[in-house]
């Protein structure tokens, strides 16, 4: 496992997990270039029938009278688009899921979804950061559901937890991102290959995969015992939120976005850490410090087939009302330029509204390819932008792909008091706390799910937007909640979290 303790935004000083120097991998063209494994190449296939499906965490939800235990929803999709009917409800009384529905639990505040045994089949990985374990209050955990012909059940789950050190308020499982890191068996990089797991703590990221000659479902500890990618000097500290997969660099590995913001003398900072993956787990290596975070989005911008990384900056010290900012792939294996090609805001030319303190512009981000032309654009959530004079109703934008990158030519903007969009713009909504764009029946469009965890007093919806040789409309919007999936509504805060 990684330990990130006392992190700072300078970035002078890198360390390797022995201690010593940390040499940035040379500027060479890879041999064999590994393409983007961004929005082209979705994991979340839990049936296996070819068609994306949608997991959504529900971390409010009351489960078996316990207020706040929380759940997850999974929609499976088909040539008819995304279903409400055929789907599951999961929890932790789900006959065969480990433990128990507890008060505040928070089942379901982070989702991922991945490979991890390698039968062709999606397996969804559900963080609870509340889980009591021992009498420790909040040390966390999380749940693997395994994919199989028939979706996702509670049956032959698996349990997760931090193996040496659970802590109260460590909040394990609070972020959780799927890919192939690394090879399960150094020794032999080809063979077995496999997604991993790297959960987030508030401090500590950690990697989990089936070690070799171990059942697929035998999930341990990778590189245990491995010590922290410091940064100096250790003036403050970094409180780790969301988590990002790519390939930046061209090699055969996904690389791992790892995105916080800064405590300390000079809390609230973002900034965001990327690591290269290598063969071996213990191995991973240095892809640079970046200003800017927590919101992180992977996706090949400029198209050139290698991922790019879009930050949104919403931290202390971030340009007014939020920014993303888009890092190129070199082309080689350096992996990101360490400068922006763009930094976008709402005071951009071309990009409706205008920026505004607290508006969060770039908090929550989403790829893919909204009007066909094989260039993935950029669904930018504001869960903070007020709407006339109603405060924190949120909305969403959309910047399109074009071959230099994004563009504002033909970027939208939409919130609830659209005409075509149902409901209306209330306070405290988060309109666009989550955002996902998903090709669901795989006509080459990617349409919009907009989650507004705090509607109806945080029972929470998801609004559907299909999308067009244009891009995203508004016409034809139409919206969900717990309630029609079968599931508990009130205050669940439904759409608080959907997989990538």
């Amino acid at each position: 496992m990684r330990y990130f303790r006392n992190v700072a935004l300078t970035a002078t000083a890198l360390f390797t997990l022995t201690g010593g120097a940390l040499v940035a991998a040379p500027a060479a063209q890879a041999s064999v270039p590994f393409p983007s494994i961004g929005w082209q190449q979705r994991n979340c296939d839990y049936d296996g029938n070819g068609y994306d499906d949608v997991l959504t965490g529900v971390p409010g939800g009351t489960v078996g009278g316990a207020s706040g235990a929380g759940y997850v929803t999974v929609q499976y999709s088909s040539s008819s688009g995304l279903s409400t009917t055929k789907k599951s409800v999961l929890n932790q009384n789900t006959s065969g899921v480990p433990g128990g529905a507890e008060a505040g639990d928070g089942v379901g505040r982070a989702v991922a979804s991945g490979d991890l045994d390698n039968d062709g089949y999606d397996d969804a990985i559900v963080g609870i950061p509340g889980e009591d374990l021992a009498g420790l209050s909040d040390a966390g955990g999380a749940i693997v559901f395994w994919g199989s012909p028939t979706g996702l059940h509670g049956s032959d789950s698996t349990w997760l937890e931090n193996p040496d050190q659970p802590r109260a308020g460590a909040n394990f499982g609070r972020a959780i991102e799927a890919a192939r890191y690394f090879a399960p068996d150094p020794a032999e990089p080809d063979a077995n290959l496999r997604d991993s797991i790297a959960v987030l703590e508030n401090e500590t990221l950690l990697f989990f995969t089936a070690p070799p000659g171990a059942a697929a479902q035998q999930l341990k500890p990778a590189a245990e015992g491995s010590q922290a990618l410091d940064v100096a000097p250790a003036a403050g500290g970094l409180a780790l939120r969301s988590l990002s997969h790519g390939n930046y660099n061209e090699d055969s590995w996904a690389d791992l976005a790892i995105s916080g913001v800064t405590t300390g003398d000079k809390p609230g900072a973002g900034v965001t850490q990327v690591l290269h993956g290598a063969a071996d787990a213990g191995a991973l290596g240095d892809g640079g410090t970046f200003e800017g975070g927590p919101g992180i989005n992977s996706s090949d911008f400029n198209h050139d087939g290698q991922d790019d990384l879009a930050i949104g900056d919403t931290g202390s010290g971030s340009p007014l009302g939020g920014s993303v900012s888009v890092y190129l792939g070199k082309g080689d294996l350096s992996g990101l330029d360490p400068a922006p090609s763009q930094t976008w805001t709402q005071d951009s030319p071309g990009v409706p509204g205008v920026a505004e303190a607290g508006d969060m512009w770039g908090s929550e981000m989403s790829s893919g390819d909204t009007n066909g032309d094989g260039r993935p654009d950029l669904a930018v959530g504001a869960p903070g932008e007020d709407i006339g004079s109603t405060p924190d109703a949120g909305a969403v934008w959309t910047l399109r792909g074009a071959a230099g990158g994004l563009t504002a030519t033909g970027a939208r903007s939409f919130d609830q008091n659209h005409a075509d969009i149902p409901g209306i713009a209330e306070g405290s909504d988060r309109w666009g706390g989550q955002v996902r764009l998903i090709d669901a029946d795989k006509n080459g469009l990617f349409g919009l799910l907009a989650a507004a965890p705090g509607e109806n007093t945080n029972d929470g919806f998801i609004w559907v937007l299909p999308a067009s040789s244009s891009g995203l409309v508004a016409t034809g919007t139409w919206t969900y909640d717990g309630a029609r999936l079968g599931a508990p509504a009130a205050n669940a805060q439904f759409g608080a979290a959907i997989d990538e």
